[in-house]
C-alpha cells in the first residue's frame, strides 16, 4: 500500500469538513502522526490485516489518517471526547466505529469486542499517562488482538536530552523530582506524564505481561515540524550525534501467539 503523505493544510481541510477539531493539538502532533504511520507501514503489508483499534483516539486525528489509507478503524476514548457532535460527525464520515470507555482500569466496554478482532492496535502517547494498574486493560487488549497483530506504542523517551537537563536543573536547585507540586494541584490526573520509559523498560514491561508478546520493532524518534527553523536544525544535529537522547520512542509489539495469555497478576 503506497502512502501519499498529506500536508497539514490538506489534512485540516479533511477534518474541518466534519466540523470543529483541536487544531492547535493537531499542528503540534501532526509530524508524529505521519512519522508513526510511516514507521509502522514500512514493515506492514495490507495482507496482514487492516483492522485497527486506536486506544486513546482523542479527536480521531490518527484514526482518520489510518482510515484514509484503507484501514477499518475502531476508536476508544473517554465519553467526554467521543460524545462531541463534531467527533461523531468525523467518525461517521470516515466509517470509524466509536467505543466510549470511561475507565481503562476496568475496561468492561472492551468485552463487547470479539476475540482476535484486530490486526493493529494503536497505543500512542498513552502509556506515560496511565495512573492505574494496567493488567486488566492488557488482558482485554491481548484477547482482541489477532495472532500476528502489532501493538504500536509511542511514548516519550526517559533519556530525552531536554528531560535529562530539566531533571538535573531541578536536582541542583532543590526543586525535587517527579511531577511539580503545582501541576499535581492544578491539572487533571490524566494530563500528566506519570511514568516515562526507556527502551529497556518497555522490553521488560511487555516481557512481564506475557510470553505471547515480542518486540518486533524499536526506534528512537525525533519528528521536527515541517516549517523548520535554526533551533530545529540544531536539535536535529544534536540527536544525530547523540541518538540515545532523541525525545521519542516507537515500539511495535507483535502478538506471536495466544497460548499463554497475560501471566502477571497484581498483588495488593
Amino acid at each position: 500500500m503506497m502512502f501519499a503523505t498529506p500536508v497539514l493544510a490538506e489534512f485540516l481541510d479533511i477534518l474541518r469538513s466534519s466540523g470543529h477539531t483541536a487544531e492547535h493539538y493537531l499542528a503540534q502532533h501532526f509530524p508524529r502522526f505521519i512519522g508513526t504511520f510511516t514507521t509502522f507501514q514500512s514493515t506492514w503489508t495490507p495482507e496482514r490485516g487492516r483492522r485497527v483499534l486506536d486506544i486513546g483516539a482523542h479527536w480521531l486525528h490518527q484514526s482518520v489518517l489510518f482510515a484514509q489509507q484503507g484501514y477499518e478503524v475502531s476508536a476508544v476514548d473517554l465519553p467526554a471526547t467521543l460524545a462531541l457532535p463534531d467527533v461523531k460527525a468525523l467518525a461517521n464520515a470516515h466509517r470509524i466505529q466509536l467505543l466510549e470507555c470511561p475507565d481503562l482500569a476496568n475496561p468492561t466496554q472492551l468485552e463487547a469486542l470479539p476475540e482476535n478482532s484486530f490486526d493493529v492496535i494503536l497505543f500512542t502517547e498513552i502509556i506515560e499517562h496511565i495512573t492505574f494498574n494496567p493488567v486488566a486493560m492488557w488482558r482485554q487488549i491481548h484477547r482482541v488482538a489477532a495472532p500476528g497483530a502489532r501493538i504500536v506504542v509511542t511514548t516519550p523517551n526517559y533519556y530525552a536530552l531536554r528531560a535529562m537537563l530539566a531533571r538535573l536543573r531541578r536536582t541542583l536547585t532543590g526543586a525535587g523530582g517527579g511531577l511539580p507540586v503545582a501541576d499535581i494541584l492544578r491539572q487533571p490526573t490524566h494530563a500528566h506524564h506519570w511514568k516515562e520509559y526507556s527502551l529497556g523498560e518497555l522490553h521488560r514491561y511487555f516481557g512481564l505481561l506475557s510470553p505471547d508478546f515480542r518486540i518486533a520493532k524499536q526506534k528512537r524518534t525525533y519528528w521536527p515540524p515541517a516549517q523548520k527553523n535554526p533551533r530545529h536544525s540544531l536539535a536535529s544535529l544534536a540527536y544525530a550525534l547523540a541518538p540515545l537522547c532523541k525525545p521519542g520512542l516507537h515500539v511495535e509489539v507483535e502478538v506471536i501467539g495466544k497460548s499463554h495469555g497475560i501471566r502477571i497478576e497484581p498483588h495488593w
